[in-house]
């Protein structure tokens, strides 16, 4: 997939599966909710950036978050580094996906935990105008959903994925030929 392309299908898409290695070698495989964030200027390339193939558009990172005693933390304190793989499709001609390989940071601080929270609630939030199963108004689910944002984020941290090189595929432009 082209960088454009990388970055519309992350925008789509709802679940990243993260891999980082356990305490005895092996693989730790879970799954995220995340949310794509504007990386600094200079950073590696990321979802979207131009790489020396060709042009792209601005540099996002992948962010996410999860309880600060979770194994994928301890993990991460170990080594830094994380697979990262999104994908979708069901039969050979329909798969789709993009793996980055990643250097993680992990944030603590309860300020940007707490932003990031509500990033990925917003995100994953009903579509606007559908009531939510309680059917309060929206400034009411709002103020709730703050609320249970920042009892959360006291328990949680940040993870900010570094992309350093990422492989994708798109089987439908195989056009039924593999």
């Amino acid at each position: 997939m082209s960088p454009g392309e990388v970055a519309a299908f992350l925008a789509e898409q709802r679940v990243v599966t993260c891999a980082t290695l356990g305490p005895r070698g092996w693989p730790h495989l879970m799954p995220l909710w995340y949310v794509l964030r504007a990386g600094p200027a200079g950073s590696p390339p990321q979802p979207g950036a131009p790489h020396p193939s060709g042009a792209g558009e601005r540099s996002e990172r992948i962010w996410s978050w999860t309880y600060a005693a979770s194994q994928k933390v301890r993990n991460l304190e170990r080594d830094r580094r994380a697979t990262l793989l999104v994908e979708t499709g069901e039969q050979y001609l329909q798969l789709r996906g993009v793996m980055f390989e990643c250097e993680v940071t992990v944030h603590t601080e309860l300020d940007v935990v707490t932003a990031l929270g509500l990033e990925i609630f917003t995100r994953y939030a009903p579509p606007a105008g559908e009531p939510s199963a309680g059917g309060s108004p929206a400034d009411q689910q709002a103020e709730q959903l703050r609320a249970a944002v920042e009892k959360q984020a006291a328990k949680r941290v940040g993870l900010e994925f570094t992309e350093l090189r990422r492989a994708s595929w798109d089987h439908r432009k195989l056009g039924g030929t593999y």
